[in-house]
């Protein structure tokens, strides 16, 4: 009798252990927009200690992310910076589209490396090119999400033709905020949680929200996500996510 409770005992443990060690395996890895470089990375280290889950990240434009995920990169979740590239994923039935939210917003500015700011008003009657010298840093026009709503805003604002021979479309948000520190560029057009994270940028105006489409980041879990992956989802639109997100600037569209 003792005999098999000790044997009992030890497969228990045994079974304990290997659960444990299961778990521990378990990991999740995100695409997302480069502009959510710092909270995401926060959250994951976050989660990382309340979960005995690893979070994988990759950050990059969400046109760069999504083609990723359609041919075939191991993604759980995507927080694209636009519906555009969601919808693209959605339309080829690469999500779980019942977990598709808007989850976050933010806005766009018009920045100058530090102490090289100018003058500008937000108005179809300033004169854009004569404010500055050199060129203009956003994304890519055609499909990076930051590049997308900047020639919208130009458009709006009468100011395109003008400047447009004078815009460098970088990979993503993040490496038109590098041009710009270094003086590269002489202005960029990023989003505020990007100039925000600077210290070698000034802000000179935010774009009216009127002036391009509202700003969304939708989040969904990709149709081949693990079993794991739908905890670190939940968290994702948990309160102490949020204030994350909050810290780095971006408002909060899911309630």
């Amino acid at each position: 009798m003792i005999k098999n409770s000790y044997i009992k005992l030890i497969l228990s443990a045994m079974l304990m252990l290997m659960s444990i060690a299961s778990n521990a395996q378990d990991k999740v890895t995100i695409f997302a927009a480069a502009s959510l470089t710092n909270a995401i990375t926060d959250i994951a280290a976050q989660y990382e200690k309340e979960q005995a889950v690893q979070i994988q990240t990759s950050f990059a434009s969400s046109s760069t992310l999504a083609k990723q995920i359609e041919k075939g990169a191991p993604a759980d979740i995507f927080i694209s910076a636009d519906t555009k590239w969601m919808s693209y994923l959605q339309d080829k039935s690469l999500l779980k589209v019942d977990s598709k939210v808007n989850l976050l917003g933010n806005q766009l500015v018009l920045i100058a490396p530090k102490n090289k700011a100018f003058k500008v008003e937000m108005d179809k009657g300033f004169n854009i090119v004569g404010a500055f010298s050199g060129k203009l840093c956003t994304g890519e026009l055609e499909s990076v999400p930051v590049g997308i709503y900047a020639k919208q805003s130009l458009k709006n604002l009468n100011w395109w033709d003008a400047v447009k021979m004078r815009i460098v479309g970088t990979q993503d948000v993040r490496a038109a905020l590098v041009f710009v520190e270094r003086g590269e560029c002489d202005a960029g057009i990023v989003y505020a949680t990007d100039a925000k994270v600077s210290n070698k940028v000034e802000v000179l105006s935010a774009f009216p929200d009127t002036s391009h489409d509202l700003i969304v980041y939708p989040l969904a879990l990709v149709k081949t996500a693990s079993p794991a992956a739908t905890g670190f989802y939940d968290y994702l639109k948990s309160e102490k996510a949020k204030a994350i997100f909050i810290k780095y600037g971006f408002t909060i569209n899911l309630l």
